[in-house]
Parts: C-alpha cells; structure tokens; sequence
C-alpha cells in the first residue's frame, strides 16, 4: 500500500513550492516512487510538481471532492496503490488552515477549519503534515507557531518541521532550540539562496516551459535539499493511504475530444482525462499557436482555460486554428471553452494595452484584461446546457479580465462559496458555450458557508 504526506506552510510566502520541488525531485533521484499532487484549483504549481517527479500531477481539492473521491483518486491514478514504495507528497495551498469558506456556525469547541484548506485534506485523507516555516525575521517566536499550529485543531498531525530562509549556524540554533520542548521533530535547515526564486505573473508562478532553466532551478533545489534534510526520517514520518474506488468523474464531453494544449491553453485537471480514458473516450491534442486545427473527426472541442491575453495577435493571425472552429461547429460538434478559452471563443480579446484582437466570433462577447481588478473563488454551479455533466456542479474562477454583455442564454446560474447568489454566468448559443468558471467535479454536498474573499464577477 502507498503511502502520503501533505507539506505545508504557515503562510504564503513561505518557500514551500521551492522546498517540495526539491523533495521530490531528491526522492526520485533516490529511485522513490513519487506521485506528485496539489491542494485545491491551482494548475500553475502542479505543472513545476509534475517536471520534478517526471510524472502527471493530480489536484486534490476537498472543496470540490469528497472523502471518496479524494482517496479514489490518490489510490488509482498512473498505477498508484500497486507498490509498497510509493509515495504520495501532497504540496499544501497558502497557510494550513486557510481555505476558501468555513461552516457558519456558533459555539463550537474547537478552532474552524478552511473548507478545501489542507488541513481540511490532510483530515478527510488522513495524512501527516510536514510544515515548512519562512524564518527569516524570527528566532524564538517559532516555537509559539508551531506550537499554535500542532494545537489548533486536535484532527492535524504535524509530525515534522523544515527550517526554511535561515540565515547563519547560529540562527539555526536559536530556532531548534525554541522548537525542543514541542517534541516535534526538525527534519533539517535550509539556508537562504537567492538563486531559489520563481518569477511571477497576474495569475501566479511563471510555467515551467517560459523559464529557460526551469530544470536547473529544480536540480539546484533537489542538491540543496539533499545535503539540508533528512529525507529518510520524512519518509518514515508518512502514512498509509486508505483504497477507494475513484468516484463522481465528470462524463467525456464527447466520444473524441480535440483539446487546445499550449502556452495559452495549459489548464486542465488530471482528474478529467483519467474519467475519459475510463469511460473509453479518445482524446487528442492541438496547439493554435502553432496554428493547428482540432481534428476533424472529434465530435467535442475543449478550449482551456490559459494566457490568450499574451498571444492576442498569434492568435487573431491562426487562420487555419479560427477555420477548424468554424468547422467543428458547422458539424454540430461540442465546442466548450473555460475561462481563456471562452475568451477565445468571443468576438474579440482586449489586451493588457487596450489593443484588440479577432478571435473566433463564436459567441457574440468581448473580453477585456482590467487589471488590477480580480475575480477569485469556488462557484457552486447549475446548468441545462449541452454540456453532459451533472446539473449541479463545483468549479472555481481566477481571472483579471472581463467580457462585455451579451443577449443569449448563460451557461451557468452561479452561487459563491457561501451560497450567496452570483449574476449568471457564460453564454450557450447552440453547440458552443463557455464560462470563466474551471469545472472542478459534480457537486456533492453543499452548505450554508462563510466565505473569505469573494468578489462579484461581470460576465
């Protein structure tokens, strides 16, 4: 049986991304089974997990998922559960305890739990939490942290403490010496490099294949890594991952469904291509940036979600991308696009610089990137669409653009994670329909909940 651990952090800002990559990438140099996954919605971190583990990585979001679901998933996907040697290494999202919503509820016993935090994972799948701590302005005043942290909430199991940013021998000291009476272990110190930064953009870290030597920061951090931690008491510290049959898949879009893969459409959840391949669907892939047409015999066309806004005028000029759309539609072919690629599939795509760009002309919108204003948050999701998936479904949106209004039907009625209603989301005209929403999973149980900041969307 596999087994699992979540790595988490305090806080944002705290060096866990960098710390995992060079885990899991020292584990794999080892010969350790490693199968990469991510707390929650965020596609961008689990493409720098999946280069290095050298495999797929899966996105655990126990918002969005069940109990079932989630340890389905982690038994299943790319063979996992079949040997003794693997190991699951979940990278944490923001601070452990920060989740999109809690219950709103009163005189409770205990401290509340963020609602798709991974501390909210870490109890539905019952793993250890490895916590990673940014201390660079801090001595002594870690071990009132941690100490916070190991007793919020009796249901979590920090059974380790990585160091992270020290700045000098005896820093590192001071640290170990404030954290000795917790009794929880210090699986080692590393120290500050400033050669360990991934650079970032509006809607987060900068891909992996837009950095010249994504595999050398990677490289650098497994050897910093290696020489800093004790990965063999890391190894020890996991647990056993409970089996389940994976369960709530969303259906195939179609019987072949032509996916647009590239620099502007990188999104897309693990999760729905393992479902497809289960329920027999064939799936191929397309770049319009390389001005490439679906394939003409899929009967579904599925745009991601991406950074159109940055190849506005490769994209008007892909002729050959914008006819093969055309003729997916003359076909009656699904044609369903997810936040970038619902832009696409607009009349126009107004940049970051006010210029416009043609685009497909499916749907009679235009979108525009209005940056600083951002829209973020879980959406509780129902529809009578074409789309074959549930009626009620859980996605989630982070975008800084807005499309202008339009006269058809919306794809979505949308609610925020507190349930508290949301204007109509996306247009549906006939075959081709899109949203800003990322579909996540059918929904499963939806409750009164208080939300943390949730913004109205436009569109």
């Amino acid at each position: 049986m596999s087994k699992g651990l979540i790595i988490s952090a305090p806080s944002s800002g705290s060096g866990k991304t960098i710390v995992t990559l060079g885990i899991m990438r020292a584990l794999k140099n080892r010969g350790v089974d490693i199968r990469p996954a991510k707390t929650g919605p965020d596609y961008i971190d689990s493409s720098y997990l999946a280069k290095a583990a050298g495999r797929k990585t899966l996105n655990l979001d126990s918002f969005a998922m069940g109990k079932n679901q989630l340890l389905g998933l982690a038994s299943t996907y790319e063979g996992a559960g079949n040997k003794s040697d693997e190991l699951l290494i979940v990278e944490g999202v923001m601070g452990l305890f920060d989740g999109a919503a809690v219950s709103r509820v009163t005189n409770v016993d205990h401290f509340p739990v963020g609602q798709g935090s991974s501390a909210d994972l870490a109890i539905k799948m019952g793993l250890p939490v490895i916590i990673v701590v940014n201390c660079s302005s801090m001595a002594q005043s870690i071990g009132a942290i941690i100490y916070g942290f190991a007793n919020f909430s009796k249901d979590i199991n920090i059974t380790g403490v990585i160091l992270n940013l020290v700045g000098s021998k005896k820093h590192e000291m001071m640290l170990r010496d404030a954290l000795l009476p917790l009794g929880i272990e210090v699986l080692g110190a590393i120290y500050r490099d400033d050669g360990l930064n991934i650079k970032s953009r509006h809607l987060g870290l900068i891909l992996p294949n837009e950095i010249d030597d994504a595999e050398g920061l990677i490289i650098k951090a497994a050897k910093i890594v290696e020489k800093s931690l004790n990965l063999d008491r890391l190894i020890e510290l996991s647990s056993s991952i409970k089996k389940a049959k994976p369960t709530s898949y969303l259906a195939p879009l179609g019987q072949h469904i032509a996916i647009a893969k590239d620099k502007a459409f990188a999104f897309i959840y693990e999760h729905f291509l393992l479902g497809w391949k289960e329920a027999g669907a064939q799936v191929s892939f397309f770049s319009p940036l390389a001005n490439q047409a679906p394939d003409e015999t899929a009967d579904a066309v599925f745009l991601l979600g991406g950074y159109p806004e940055l190849f506005g005028q490769e994209l008007a000029n892909a002729d050959i991308f914008m006819a093969g759309l055309i003729k997916a539609k003359e076909r009656d072919a699904l044609i369903y696009g997810e936040c970038g690629g619902f832009m696409v599939l607009g009349e126009a795509l107004v940049d970051a610089k006010g210029v416009a760009h043609k685009m497909s002309g499916l749907l009679p919108i235009t979108s525009t990137i209005n940056k600083p204003k951002r829209v973020l948050g879980y959406r509780y999701l129902s529809h009578k669409s074409p789309l074959p998936w549930a009626e009620n479904l859980v996605g989630h949106e982070f975008h800084y653009s807005s499309c202008s209004s339009n006269n058809l039907s919306p794809l979505f009625e949308a609610t925020d994670a507190k349930g508290d209603k949301l204007p109509a989301m996306g247009a549906v005209n006939k075959n081709v329909m899109g949203s800003y929403a990322h579909v996540i999973s059918a929904q499963q149980i939806k409750s009164a909940q208080l939300a943390y900041g949730e913004e109205k969307n436009e569109c």
